[in-house]
């Protein structure tokens, strides 16, 4: 009798994500948090420059194809780099008001939660958007949960949302870097979501 064959590993888990690119237009585009205190000066997330870029590319060529564009402002506690009224708490990429766009205010991670986001999305006639901005693993990915709830069409681009990396925690892991953080969080938003690589992938449409 032969040898039976070694056991073969096992079978990594296919990613629930998409990655397929490019994907189909979205109506909307909606930018979470990108606000000074995340993406510029000591206090940055990793890669503020990056992220910084490639939502600026999706508000430009969202605005070409005349989507709706809705920025979240988040109102953090005393002393946070979002309190209310300091220069870290202000939108850093204006929006175009001669457009119709808007800044919603927020007090949770969620940008649906008390903020008539999905009623303007509604109204608007958007029935697909994708996300971008900061934190991927708070925000960004709370946003996006509540979006698929709501039966959006939800695409999330690779390079356009970003956090900061976990510091160790004695007993419990070594410090985590931001990318591996905003990986995780793409991952467990399920196989609902799209994931694409790049900001390039995403297309825009007027709803």
């Amino acid at each position: 009798m032969s040898a039976q064959n070694p056991a073969s590993p096992a079978t990594p888990p296919v990613s629930p994500a998409s990655s397929v690119s490019p994907v189909e237009p979205v109506q909307a585009l909606i930018v979470v948090d990108m606000q000074s205190g995340f993406v510029s000066g000591a206090e940055a997330v990793p890669d503020a420059e990056r992220v910084l870029r490639r939502t600026e590319q999706l508000m430009a060529k969202a605005r070409a194809a005349d989507a709706l564009v809705v920025q979240l402002q988040n109102d953090g506690p005393e002393g946070a780099l979002d309190e209310p009224g300091t220069p870290g708490w202000q939108v850093h990429l204006p929006a175009d008001t001669d457009r119709g766009e808007v800044v919603l205010r927020k007090t949770v991670d969620d940008g649906f939660e008390e903020t008539g986001l999905a009623r303007l999305l509604r109204d608007e006639g958007v029935t697909a958007l994708a996300i971008c901005g900061v934190m991927s693993e708070m925000c960004v990915s709370a946003t996006a949960r509540t979006a698929l709830d709501l039966e959006f069409r939800v695409v999330v681009p690779h390079d356009a949302h970003a956090t900061y990396d976990i510091p160790a925690a004695e007993g419990i892991s070594d410090a985590v870097p931001a990318a591996t953080v905003s990986r995780v969080a793409e991952w467990a938003l399920g196989d609902e979501v799209e994931i694409v690589p790049s900001a390039d992938d995403v297309s825009f449409t007027a709803p």
